[in-house]
């Protein structure tokens, strides 16, 4: 395997879940064209798999081209022996926080264990009949985006049952962005596991060599890994995704406004979700008479079944139409918008109650840190919050180097 990771380097070197409602732009075409994801170089990866009893943690963004990956896996004779699904499940069915169950793919027979209800990772006795394990879920680029964790855990138990993992890597849509506070891990939890900033700006091959460099998995084990790289592809580059990577990241919109969204999930405010533009929309019904655009949250089946503020009419702001070009200008996230719906916001000590709000999660531990809420409190300025994230986003930046597969 030595020999095929010196290989894999030296190419390195050398050289629709549902469909999405906004159109990509040509240039985006254009590098989504020249980019090949590792699922989709094949001939890098099938030679390993002859003979083996292969397990795969997959969910509908695990395509070559348009077909999924077990699917065509299993046409090409390869003996996969189960699947392990994460939040959604494999087929992406289940609504986001709904525990997934044990079942049978009704597509191929093969049997789907969960990794998002009674476990978290593999077990021993999973993995008895495995032989070798595939990784190849889609990730935005978001430390609160939970799937960074599910591949540390999937790692864990491949160290610990000592069986090999491939990583077949895709880009990370935010990929140009490193920005936010780092975690403090003290308010380590399911939303924040590293300390990482909330932008950090890497694909799930180069996560996996950090976490394995870095000594951050369980016991600091080490997880015997062969990554199968992007070609053709840099952090820079603009890279719309084929398939919607959960339910309520459905436009390449949401997924390039989530990373500054997904804080609101801490707070009193709606970030669209129960409508079919969640994390583009932002409002509460306490904003009526501040806000003209509103919208009303429902329960969708599949989306968002129990919505904050479900069948009320919420008011704030419309970002669909934000140019979110601003976000690769700057590599940063927003803060403007967090900052302007707390001063907006009537009932101040209701704000970031995440408890009343019946949300995911508190503030501090999406924010990954205590200060944050006390700062849009106090009205201190973006540069005295963006300010207090030094020295430990600049060391970040520089840990990072480290770790990159591409530039």
């Amino acid at each position: 395997m030595k020999t095929i990771r010196s290989l894999l380097v030296l190419i390195l070197i050398s050289t629709v879940f549902i469909s999405f409602a906004i159109s990509p732009k040509k240039q985006s075409n254009v590098e989504n064209s020249a980019i090949k994801t590792g699922a989709e170089q094949t001939e890098k990866y099938l030679p390993f798999l002859k003979g083996k009893r292969l397990a795969i943690v997959a969910n509908p963004t695990s395509i070559i081209g348009k077909t999924s990956l077990i699917d065509s896996l299993k046409t090409l004779g390869i003996n996969i022996v189960k699947v392990f699904g994460p939040e959604h499940g494999f087929r992406g069915t289940a609504s986001a926080g709904a525990v997934v169950a044990d079942s049978i793919d009704a597509k191929t027979g093969i049997p789907e264990i969960s990794l998002y209800g009674k476990k978290s990772k593999p077990s021993k006795e999973d993995l008895a009949d495995v032989d070798l394990m595939i990784f190849d879920i889609q990730d935005v680029g978001a430390r609160f985006y939970t799937y960074i964790n599910l591949l540390a855990r999937v790692m864990e138990a491949c160290a610990e049952n000592n069986k090999e993992l491939i990583i077949l890597d895709r880009p990370n849509p935010n990929g140009f962005s490193v920005d936010g506070p780092i975690l403090d891990m003290k308010l380590k939890s399911g939303i924040g596991m590293f300390p990482i900033p909330v932008t950090h700006g890497m694909t799930m091959g180069e996560l996996a060599q950090m976490y394995n460099g870095e000594g951050w998995l369980t016991n600091r084990v080490k997880c015997r890994v062969t990554i199968i790289p992007i070609a053709n592809y840099t952090h820079a580059m603009e890279y719309v995704l084929p398939v919607a990577p959960s339910p309520n990241l459905n436009t390449p919109q949401s997924i390039l406004l989530y990373p500054s969204l997904c804080l609101f999930e801490g707070t009193i405010i709606s970030q669209g979700r129960g409508t079919y533009s969640p994390f583009t929309i932002l409002g509460n019904p306490d904003l009526k008479g501040k806000y003209e655009f509103s919208f009303t949250p429902a329960s969708i089946k599949g989306m968002s079944e129990t919505p904050l503020h479900q069948d009320k009419v919420c008011y704030g702001l419309d970002l669909r139409k934000y140019d979110t070009s601003e976000f690769r200008k700057t590599g940063q996230i927003n803060l403007k918008w967090l900052m302007e719906l707390y001063q907006a916001y009537p009932f101040k000590d209701k704000f970031f109650d995440y408890k009343q709000s019946n949300q995911i999660g508190n503030f501090d531990k999406l924010a990954g840190t205590t200060e944050l809420k006390e700062q849009i409190i106090a009205g201190k300025s973006e540069k005295m919050i963006r300010d207090s994230w030094e020295p430990g986003l600049s060391d970040f930046k520089k840990l990072r180097e480290k770790y990159l597969l591409y530039p």
